[in-house]
């Protein structure tokens, strides 16, 4: 009996004493935690803890996930566990400014309701028109509302950017303010001729629905001082001050955004035929040097691979070299700039030189096909025909940029101080950039972007306008418009957001089972088409003995002609077996694979583990037996 109740002692003081050990692990290292992803998918960056860091009001994030209506969409869920942990990371570390809530959508519910109100986006999962809500809306104490439709598992990547942007434009009260400088009349003009009123380009207008846009003339000698991006459009001729101001501009970690053209086909007043690079239709920005890159002098882009095709004499279709299309291949697509877009159209557009003197770093954004060409200016100039193009036309197998993003360490283009003489007006303006202050001589973060192009901001290159009862409606054909939006509304973030860059993937793929699998097709798919071809081959001589048996009837065949029939029927049946047999191999090695790495896991490694306990038990006994 003793031992009964000192044995049943035992166990309630060792129940007890895990329940104090559950309860001071839960108190002391509850903030422990150990990411051993690749990517560190659940660790929050730098650049993510600096934007929380920095909320001086609280965010209510309100996360909204259909449970019930996700029960037979595995992956979905699993993403979604995935975000709603993330989404618990950025409220631990904020120490309270960050209030999360997770909220269930039933249909007809409330919440539903209110999914809807914030801008959420529904999609229907079955024929009974269930919907599921996978999306994210928030507010701060000024009742300012953010939020993500829709979290799409194909940016999964991009899912810390989207969610910490969120969370800065909740933090920040005012719209970004926007440069514009351009030579061009981007922001509409008026026809001294007829004296009508020529509309905005779509692209200012998008501009203008997002931030603060703020027109500066080419001919100013400065700069607001209260600027968050700078973008400039076809610069030329600007006043030696002016190009003071944006120097110490982006050396004051101002970022720029810079679309240059050796042919701006746009610009009213276009090079004169047989006039090289460098004349009326030709950008002209000497910063870019200072930069470390330069406009190609060996000519302009020509693209087989990605040339438009359009109407060329007689009205024939033909392939244009010079007006390209570059596709999703042509992109960096791990920088956000450039995510899930497909098509952005070019035309004329020049090549980006990277400089061997540069110290700055080059990274390009957009760039040709490896079917591309320099053709000098004055062939452009001179065309008549977009067919004239393909002639003597040999692709290098080099893919040329076109569009850069710089960063890194840069120099002054002015280390001798401003420009003499300074403008009076620039120095008694109080509102525009001093050209008399101290001048920046370098910094370690420019961020400039620079396109190759200014043709791909025109109307008439990605989008279709049309008036519908006095108002324009704007239907894009390609994403020009997007990745313009998107470039500025990256650089209008802070130093912060922007180093956030894409990260890894929750879905990971079986890359060995996909190479598993490519190798399967390769070996067995030159099997797979004989046996085809035999079948077709086959079934086609028996269709032509069975239709010359049913006109002269079996009594009418000869006793070869019948056999012959027979054993075309016997074929036609080996040859789909043989093919069968094909099909099923192109899968084997993956069962295979599949078989092996469930032995491995539930039968290989536990008794492997338990032998060597075993083994760990007979040391520890052998070394106690010493000992005695």
């Amino acid at each position: 009996m003793s031992r009964k109740y000192y044995s049943g002692l035992g166990l309630a003081l060792l129940a007890l004493a895990f329940l104090l050990v559950s309860m001071l692990n839960n108190l002391l290292f509850s903030g422990v935690r150990f990411d051993l992803t690749e990517n560190k998918l659940y660790t929050l960056s730098e650049g993510s803890r600096e934007i929380v860091a920095n909320i001086q009001e609280p965010i209510n994030l309100y996360f909204f996930f259909s449970d019930k209506a996700s029960e037979d969409l595995t992956s979905l869920r699993a993403y979604a566990n995935r975000v709603r942990e993330l989404l618990e990371e950025y409220q631990k570390i904020s120490d309270g400014r960050i209030r999360l809530t997770v909220v269930d959508p039933e249909p007809f519910s409330d919440a539903e309701d209110r999914a809807g109100a914030f801008g959420l986006q529904g999609i229907p999962v079955n024929n009974a028109g269930d919907e599921v809500y996978f999306g994210l809306a928030a507010s701060n104490a000024l009742d300012d509302q953010e939020s993500i439709p829709f979290f799409q598992p194909s940016k999964e990547e991009f899912l810390e950017y989207d969610i910490s942007k969120l969370i800065q434009n909740l933090s920040v009260t005012s719209k970004p303010k926007v440069g514009l400088l351009s030579s061009m009349k981007i922001q509409g003009d008026i026809n001294m001729t007829t004296f009508q009123t020529t509309p905005a380009w779509v692209i200012a207008d998008q501009l203008g629905q997002v931030f603060d846009l703020q027109n500066i003339e080419p001919t100013a000698d400065s700069l607001p001082a209260d600027l968050d991006v700078l973008v400039i459009v076809h610069p030329k001729n600007l006043p030696e001050s002016l190009l003071f101001a944006i120097d110490q501009f982006a050396l004051s970690g101002g970022r720029v955004m810079v679309f240059v053209d050796p042919m701006a086909e746009a610009d009213r007043v276009q090079s004169m035929p047989g006039m090289p690079p460098g004349g009326a239709g030709a950008s002209d920005f000497p910063l870019l040097t200072a930069w470390g890159i330069a406009l190609s002098q060996e000519g302009m882009l020509a693209d087989a691979g990605y040339g438009l095709t359009v109407g060329g004499r007689g009205g024939q279709p033909v392939r244009h070299l010079g007006i390209v299309g570059v596709q999703a291949d042509g992109f960096k697509q791990d920088d956000v700039v450039l995510a899930n877009l497909e098509t952005i159209n070019m035309s004329t557009a020049g090549i980006i030189e990277l400089l061997a003197d540069r110290t700055t770093d080059v990274e390009t954004l957009i760039h040709s096909s490896a079917y591309a060409q320099p053709v000098d200016a004055v062939r452009f100039q001179m065309l008549n025909d977009p067919a004239d193009l393909q002639r003597d036309f040999k692709p290098t197998g080099i893919t040329y940029p076109l569009a850069v993003r710089i960063t890194g360490r840069a120099d002054t283009a002015y280390p001798d101080g401003p420009p003499e003489p300074l403008s009076a007006s620039s120095e008694d303006n109080g509102e525009s950039q001093a050209l008399s202050a101290p001048a920046v001589t370098s910094t370690e973060d420019l961020n400039v972007i620079v396109v190759a192009d200014t043709d791909m901001l025109t109307d008439r290159l990605w989008v279709q306008v049309q008036d519908f009862f006095g108002q324009r409606i704007a239907s894009p054909w390609a994403n020009n418009g997007d990745f313009v939006v998107n470039a500025v509304d990256n650089l209008t973030g802070s130093g912060a957001l922007i180093s956030i860059r894409s990260r890894g993937r929750f879905s990971r793929p079986f890359d060995v089972v996909q190479e598993l699998r490519r190798e399967a097709e390769a070996a067995y798919q030159d099997s797979a088409d004989e046996l085809q071809a035999q079948l077709n081959e086959t079934e086609q001589r028996l269709t032509e003995l069975q239709g010359a048996a049913d006109e002269n009837s079996l009594l009418s065949l000869s006793p070869e002609q019948e056999a012959e029939l027979v054993r075309f029927q016997e074929e036609k049946l080996r040859i789909r077996r043989e093919l069968r047999d094909v099909r099923h191999r192109l899968d084997s090695d993956i069962e295979t694979l599949g078989t092996t790495l469930r032995f491995l896991n539930i039968a290989l490694m536990p008794v492997l583990f338990s032998l060597a306990l075993m083994v760990i038990a007979y040391l520890r006994m052998a070394g106690r037996n010493g000992r005695e």
